[in-house]
């Protein structure tokens, strides 16, 4: 029996490596298949490849910053659908507006627990 295309595939974009790691192991524990970036410029290079069906983006990062990536994922015919979850450790009504301005789905409060991540995932990745 074949199981691919079973295991979601999800991008996590943080300039943290804490943040990264922590949600790697969180997901790889849930069972899905993860690939990290460490900005918007390293993820854009490795969204084509991957083909990621959920994205983590974090909003502050040097270079590009999450409402950039997510605007620039958007953009982009192949993946204008997949949700990106943004990540920032503000709390802020300003920045959720900004991040659904953008196209983001949700947002997510750091630092967040397994929990909150693994529920993120089963609420926005559906696996084709």
């Amino acid at each position: 029996m074949s199981l691919q295309g079973a295991i979601l595939k999800i991008l996590v974009i943080d300039d943290s490596n804490t943040i990264r790691r922590s949600a790697e192991i969180f997901l790889k524990q849930g069972g899905y298949d993860v690939a990290l970036a460490e900005d918007g410029f390293d993820a854009l290079a490795k969204i084509n490849d991957y083909e990621p069906q959920l994205i983590f983006c974090d909003i502050l990062m040097p270079r590009l910053d999450g409402y950039q990536t997510c605007a620039i994922i958007k953009r982009n015919q192949k993946f204008h659908a997949v949700p990106v979850v943004m990540l920032s450790s503000k709390d802020g009504v300003f920045d959720k507006a900004r991040g659904r301005m953008v196209g983001a789905q949700d947002y997510l409060t750091k630092p967040f627990t397994k929990d909150q991540l693994l529920q993120a995932v089963q609420q926005f990745g559906v696996v084709s």
